[in-house]
């Protein structure tokens, strides 16, 4: 049985990381995008990573332009843009593909964990995904999902 720790992925400033570096941490990765109706959760990711850091939550952002082409820009762009708009702190990792023959393991193994109404699929940006200290997925959020409303069940995971 597979494990968030049992993955790796390249991070905006071009690194490869183990995410076994976040073992016993509680994540929530995110799918983003810097032009959709949903960037300003940025805001409220970081407002949660920055609330809960300390006591063990890690928040990971990947960037994805498979909807809508909300993702245009490279990597160099996207972390300027997080950074500058809403001071994102959290770990951002290069643009990568959720759905299809392309997509990331990290992603295939969430969407295989917690399938919600698509069959799998991930329908839009900002699908969140809360992964316990184990590395197990605990739950899977739609897009419409503000990140205040997780709080909760972050703080039980904590």
């Amino acid at each position: 049985m597979s494990t968030l720790t049992d993955f790796s992925a390249t991070r905006l400033d071009g690194t490869e990381e183990s995410l076994e570096q976040y073992a016993g941490q509680v994540a929530l990765v995110v799918n983003t995008a810097s032009q959709c109706g949903f960037t300003p959760q940025f805001a409220g990711l970081e407002e949660l990573f920055e609330t809960y850091g300390e006591r063990g939550l890690v928040v990971l952002g990947f960037p994805c332009n498979q909807f809508g082409g909300q993702e245009p820009g490279d990597a160099e762009q996207i972390g300027s843009f997080c950074q500058r708009n809403y001071g994102v702190s959290f770990p951002m990792f290069e643009k990568v593909d959720v759905n299809g023959p392309q997509a990331h393991p990290v992603f295939a193994w969430l969407r295989g964990e917690k399938g919600g109404l698509l069959g799998g699929k991930i329908k839009w940006n900002f699908t969140k995904f809360l992964v316990d200290r184990d590395g197990r997925v605990v739950r899977r959020y739609g897009p419409t999902t503000k990140p205040e409303k997780i709080a909760g069940d972050i703080e039980k995971l904590l």
